[in-house]
């Protein structure tokens, strides 16, 4: 089954050459090499342009080429598979302009398309040094100027591209009162202000993205006309807590790019390493640890999948899909590097030893995406503020379940995104999980004629029973808005696993007689990667005997022989540039 998006990236893929080329300018040498010097990629972010990455940060009707955020997710990702700094420091540009993009006037998204597609890199102000997450506190203000306009000062601090960017969208205080309604968002151009308005601050050593340009800037009366104010006055928190929706619904393009790129060296690794006279990928602990990474980098790829997609059929959902995500796909990717460590011994800390080092560059690299656009807590609290419409939700059985279908189907056509009607709650509940229900009885159906996918559905029904608990568990903390106890967290993450458990069944189900037609088939037949993945995420809820090693087994052996093949260990079809190569180890020591 081959899919437009994937094509899409396949074909990015192909026109950055080999990453073992030392004629490509995207190559893993020289992203060591710049890593090393914590120098920005500036040559390998002109080759995105180049190839016209940046045109799809701009929506089509603003004179982009962004049509569905199923192309911005397989991008990125394909982007981060080689380098999470060139991701991080390039797509910036794409999370600079979505305030824009979802309450700008036509007047202001036209010209910072146009500026955008020129190749200008945009940034977004949010946080500063002495209130990080906490947007109600910010002290960057705004006081009335000349002509209706506003004059900025204060400081925003740990700003991606700070430095670079030309254009920042700026949260920034209007009213002495603040609160929830006395926050604008300002389109401030630098290159129309004052030079002495702004001093930028000295770029921050970090211990991953070396070097992106993680800096800041500071305001000191700067003249910002009133036709920069993006929206109203007054609604720039309601502006940016929407905007993250979508932000935090594409970093799961960083996270999957980066499982992407770990898992290949850590399965390289396997097949060439020698221990106890067979190969490591052999032995059997080191094929459990393996089989489990695998099958969290599929699961991870179903949810941001349905995600993306959501973006379009379940716009008014997105607080909800945008937490699960936001929390999910980093967390997994951060347990699939953990467990891939466990397999490399030393070599996953040496610079240059395997694979040049490049793991502990990944490993290094991906620990900030856990942080962009909302941390961990964030996003879990998030759904907790939601708990009551959730629970009424699944009770009532109401959600968006025509746009959670419409999702899974990846033949179907995508209508065009509509940023009124992104909301900051749920008020019906989860068409994802809503569909679940049905999705069990559909697969009952395929099971009666086909008895292979009776296992896979023994843990779908499970799935579903476990489900019904957490919404009853869901609602004791309901009422938990301010002072919210450990354990509410801790159901937040358990309605997120049965999410992702609803988005892979959705997704299997509506997708894999095509799906077992293509070139990753064997993945599909008789619900291998969806028994491995739901086996997976019971077993994360805390389900006894979930674990189904015949499955995740089997699907390590089909995601083995994808790679010897050279394609990318993924649902879908997508041909990766230069065949795994057999790369130098000297060195002598443990390794499992």
């Amino acid at each position: 089954m081959d899919h437009a998006p994937y094509l899409l990236a396949e074909q990015l893929e192909h026109d950055l050459g080999d990453p073992e080329d030392p004629a490509a300018v995207f190559n893993h040498a020289n992203c060591l090499a710049l890593d090393e010097t914590e120098e920005f990629p500036a040559a390998i972010c002109r080759r995105l342009e180049e190839l016209g990455v940046h045109e799809y940060y701009v929506p089509a009707e603003h004179g982009g080429r962004l049509t569905t955020y199923e192309h911005v997710l397989q991008l990125i990702r394909t982007v981060a598979r080689r380098d999470l700094t060139v991701a991080i420091g390039h797509g910036k540009t794409y999370l600079g302009g979505v305030c824009v993009w979802v309450a700008g006037t036509p007047e202001q998204a036209a010209a910072l398309g146009a500026d955008i597609r020129a190749g200008l890199p945009v940034s977004l102000g949010l946080t500063e040094r002495a209130h990080g997450s906490d947007l109600l506190a910010g002290e960057v203000e705004g006081v009335a100027g000349p002509d209706g306009g506003y004059l900025v000062s204060g400081e925003k601090w740990l700003i991606n591209n700070a430095t670079r960017g030309s254009v920042l969208s700026l949260l920034t205080r209007t009213d002495p009162e603040a609160g929830p309604r006395g926050f604008s968002v300002l389109l401030v151009d630098k290159r129309t202000i004052p030079q002495e308005s702004y001093r930028h601050l000295p770029k921050i050593r970090t211990h991953g993205i070396r070097g992106a340009d993680i800096s800041g800037i500071t305001f000191t009366d700067a003249p910002v006309p009133a036709a920069a104010v993006v929206g109203q006055p007054g609604n720039g928190i309601e502006i940016v807590l929407k905007a993250l929706q979508l932000t935090r619904t594409m970093c799961a393009a960083l996270s999957l790019g980066a499982a992407d790129h770990s898992l290949a060296i850590a399965m390289d690794f396997t097949e060439q390493r020698e221990l106890y006279g067979r190969k490591l990928v052999e032995l059997p602990q080191a094929r459990h640890v393996l089989a489990g990474a695998v099958t969290d980098v599929l699961l991870d790829e179903a949810l941001a999948l349905t995600a993306s997609r959501s973006v379009h059929t379940l716009t008014d959902e997105l607080s909800v899909t945008a937490a699960v995500t936001k929390y999910l796909v980093p967390t997994g990717t951060e347990t699939v590097i953990a467990d891939l460590t466990r397999l490399l011994g030393a070599r996953a800390f040496l610079k240059d030893v395997h694979a040049r080092g490049m793991f502990q560059k990944v490993d290094r690299d991906h620990r900030i995406v856990g942080l962009f656009d909302g941390n961990t807590l964030v996003n879990l609290n998030s759904l907790i503020s939601q708990f009551r419409s959730l629970v009424r939700g699944w009770r009532r059985a109401t959600g968006g379940v025509d746009g959670a279908r419409a999702a899974y189907d990846l033949a179907a056509e995508l209508p065009a995104l509509e940023p009124d009607r992104l909301s900051l709650v749920a008020r019906y509940g989860s068409g994802v999980l809503a569909s679940l229900p049905g999705s069990v009885e559909a697969l009952r159906t395929e099971a009666d004629a086909n008895p292979a996918l009776k296992p896979a559905l023994a843990l779908a029904e499970r799935t579903l029973a476990v489900t019904d608990q957490v919404h009853a568990t869901m609602e004791m903390y309901q009422n938990a808005l301010t002072d919210v106890p450990p354990a509410a967290f801790e159901t937040a993450k358990r309605y997120a696993l049965c999410f992702a458990a609803a988005a892979s069944l959705g997704v299997w189900l509506h997708n894999h007689r095509a799906a077992e037609q293509g070139r990753t088939a064997a993945l599909w037949q008789d619900g291998l990667w969806l028994r491995a993945s739901l086996a997976r995420l019971l077993t994360r809820l805390g389900e006894p005997t979930a674990d189904d090693r015949e499955a995740a087994d089997a699907l390590l052996e089909q995601v083995r022989a994808l790679r010897a093949e050279g394609l990318l260990p993924s649902l879908l079809p997508l041909a990766l540039t230069g065949a795994p190569t057999a790369v130098p180890d000297e060195s002598e020591g443990t390794s499992c």
